[in-house]
């Protein structure tokens, strides 16, 4: 509910009127439901109307009774427009011919009784459909058997449950969960009391839950396949990451590394993640904060096979921050196909072919399901064969404009810097060839993507330096932009299947 301002003018006066109104779902569209005229609204500012407008939605729910009088004090003005509200609600008065509904007491046969609904209260409300439909699929997954094989108790499983239930349905931390499960009906579901739940409870279950993960993870894949027909033939694989804001002294996987979150000052882990074509997940595993991502591939592979098995002729897929030569051979050495992201120099060699517009087609990706306003995706795509392995050449308008975007960004950076550089050389404050070369190599490690279209040198006699643009080298740059690459060892894909 909110408060909507109106006006009218009537014999060249002008009168305000303050309405209370809700938002309802029609047919042709949400609409304005007038539920009450709250007149000139004088007393309130209107900062406080839309305060006003939530005291009065609780106040009808009956959540205002609870406290008002009691723990909070009485408002005679809320009062009296709750009053005038509910007057408007009343139903009409019955007719006369009509006889009273009798009070509340069981017939004489104990079959039915008589129930008069303005004598019916309610209490402890308690939230049943999501988590009733949450507990249906914990069982039809049979997690807690699965927990029950790995050796947990009853009470543990029962609140590993109610926790998993939790990042389902309203994801929280383990200090806001326990007033969650109260507000919800797990009590009875479970058949358990969650009257006196504390966090630590929950940081136990987690502790017990921890060494057993890949049997979990193993069970819980082997079980999914069997309930939705998955397949085994492919993987794909990524890392992302997460930092700590402590110490972590305690963990010895914290380490500072590469930070994805820009929280270089923070330790962190990485996580490792596999899922199968259709998004479900296959294994993770966690490693040191400064593991370097293309060495993680055949860790994870070896995981895979001893988890839940990989068996010869699968296809593992990676983005191009594992696409080195050696993680694809890793990939062939397991008799396992593989189709990965090219490395970006890869590029050049294929200029001629992204340049020449003959053999291109069109592939449109179209919005995620979690974002539909989403705008549609084209992209063009040819393939090419080279021995045993198909490149698959992508160009992407969208992608083009961002290339081009980053690069100008970057490349303005670069300049500004080389012309402070050049100053500080001019008044003297950086005189040996040595200082200066420093000063350039630190530019060009600051700025790599477009520090090599300069020719960037130190005379060591007169210890000057210049800075000799290379427009061949930023022209070969412009034309490929929003290009890249995509190659696989498999020949039985068309180029649109492997984008």
């Amino acid at each position: 509910m909110y408060i909507r301002r109106s006006t009218r003018a009537y014999k060249g006066k002008t009168y305000t009127n303050y309405v209370l109104v809700e938002a309802v779902q029609t047919p042709k569209g949400p609409r304005q439901k007038t539920i009450c005229s709250l007149g000139d609204l004088s007393p309130r500012p209107r900062e406080e109307w839309l305060k006003l407008a939530h005291k009065l939605e609780h106040a009808l729910a009956g959540q205002g009774e609870l406290l008002a009088g009691a723990v909070l004090p009485r408002d005679p003005e809320l009062d009296g427009l709750v009053e005038k509200i509910r007057g408007r609600r009343r139903p009409p008065p019955r007719p006369s011919a009509l006889p009273a509904p009798p009070p509340v007491a069981a017939t004489a046969d104990g079959g039915y009784i008589a129930v008069d609904p303005r004598r019916v209260a309610t209490e402890q409300h308690r939230e049943a459909g999501s988590v009733h439909v949450g507990y249906q699929f914990w069982s039809r997954l049979g997690l807690d058997d699965i927990l029950r094989d790995v050796g947990l108790a009853g009470g543990t499983r029962r609140l590993a449950c109610a926790a998993i239930l939790n990042r389902l349905i309203e994801p929280a931390s383990e200090h806001a969960t326990p007033a969650w499960i109260r507000r919800t009906a797990l009590a009875d579901i479970l058949g358990t009391s969650f009257d006196g739940l504390a966090e630590d409870a929950l940081y136990r279950v987690l502790d017990k839950l921890h060494p057993h993960r890949a049997a979990i993870e193993a069970a819980l894949v082997e079980r999914e396949r069997g309930l939705f027909n998955l397949d085994r033939t492919i993987y794909l694989y990524d890392l992302t990451s997460t930092y700590f804001e402590g110490l972590a002294a305690a963990n010895g996987k914290a380490q500072r590394g590469y930070s994805r979150d820009h929280r270089p000052d923070c330790k962190q882990v990485v996580i490792g993640l596999v899922v199968n074509r259709d998004g479900f997940p296959i294994a993770h595993e966690v490693f040191a904060g400064n593991t370097q991502d293309r060495t993680t591939l055949a860790t994870m592979l070896d995981l895979l096979k001893a988890r839940v098995g990989l068996p010869e002729g699968g296809t593992v897929v990676v983005d191009r921050g594992l696409a080195y030569d050696e993680n694809i051979a890793e990939i062939k050495a397991r008799k396992l196909h593989y189709l990965v992201a090219s490395r970006q120099p890869e590029r050049a060699r294929w200029l001629a072919a992204f340049a020449d517009p003959e053999g291109f087609a069109e592939v449109l990706r179209q919005p995620s399901p979690r974002n539909p306003a989403q705008n549609k995706t084209r992209v063009e795509v040819k393939i090419r064969r080279d021995g045993d392995t198909t490149y698959i050449l992508c160009r992407s308008a969208q992608s083009s404009d961002k290339d081009r975007a980053i690069r100008a960004k970057q490349e303005g950076r670069l300049l500004a810097d080389l012309d402070k550089l050049s100053r500080r050389v001019s008044a003297g404050q950086l005189k040996r060839p040595e200082k200066i070369a420093e000063a350039i190599g630190r530019l060009k490690e600051r700025y790599p993507r477009v520090a090599r279209y300069y020719e960037l040198a130190v005379d060591p006699d007169t210890a000057q330096f210049s800075a000799t643009l290379k427009e061949e080298e930023r022209d070969k740059a412009a034309r490929l932009d929003g290009c890249y690459l995509i190659k696989t060892d498999r020949d039985d894909l068309s180029a649109g299947d492997c984008w």
